[in-house]
């Protein structure tokens, strides 16, 4: 969890948002960049699919020393050899992926404070909460939550916490004003025309 809190950029990856590159080719361009910390999060490929992504992506990652984490699927994260898994409110309950992998990061999806701090009960390493800004990236029927609910959901939490949702370069300094450090997106790297230019400049001001 050192090396998760010190990444500051949270590298979420989508081939369906990639404008026409593979989610390989977006891997490696961020890690290039500078990228440390990367979920791997492909709804739409059955299990033996993401499972041969995933030790592609698993074999990238570990020759630049960058944390692997994969999006909802606890099978899959073992079966690679991930360093953890972030699971959404209608995945496998954080309190049973804890009890069948002790070892690993595992984080979990919050949109309130009530669910963020159910998120930390449940023995989660890190809370995702989101959405910040407006986004299209994912089906969200609530309001955006706004840097202004960070400072009140921040304060109750013991455990590290990440945002996202709508999060562009401009955005970061009001993010970081508000006590954020780590900063998850996906489309603001993988659909850049640069996506090594975009990470390496999110990260310049993460850090």
């Amino acid at each position: 969890m050192r090396r998760f809190e010190a990444a500051g950029l949270y590298l979420v990856t989508s081939q369906a948002a990639s404008r026409g590159r593979t989610t390989l080719e977006i891997v490696e361009a961020a890690l290039g960049a500078g990228v440390r910390l990367i979920q791997l999060r492909e709804k739409d490929l059955p299990a033996g699919e993401l499972v041969a992504l995933g030790r592609e992506v698993r074999d990238m990652t570990s020759r630049a020393g960058a944390l692997l984490l994969i999006n909802d699927r606890l099978d899959v994260a073992l079966a690679v050899g991930a360093d953890g898994v972030h699971l959404g409110r209608e995945d496998l309950p954080i309190a049973d992926a804890r009890r069948l992998a002790p070892g690993l990061i595992i984080g979990g999806s919050s949109h309130s404070l009530d669910e963020a701090l159910d998120v930390e009960a449940a023995g989660a390493s890190y809370v995702n909460i989101g959405p910040v800004f407006a986004t299209t990236t994912k089906a969200w029927e609530g309001a955006a939550l706004g840097p202004d609910t960070l400072r009140t959901i921040a304060p109750r939490l013991s455990i590290p916490f990440t945002v996202m949702g709508g999060i562009t370069a401009a955005r970061v300094p009001e993010l970081r004003a508000v006590g954020v450090r780590t900063v998850a997106v996906i489309t603001a790297v993988t659909a850049a025309p640069d996506a090594g230019r975009a990470a390496r400049e999110l990260l310049g001001l993460l850090h």
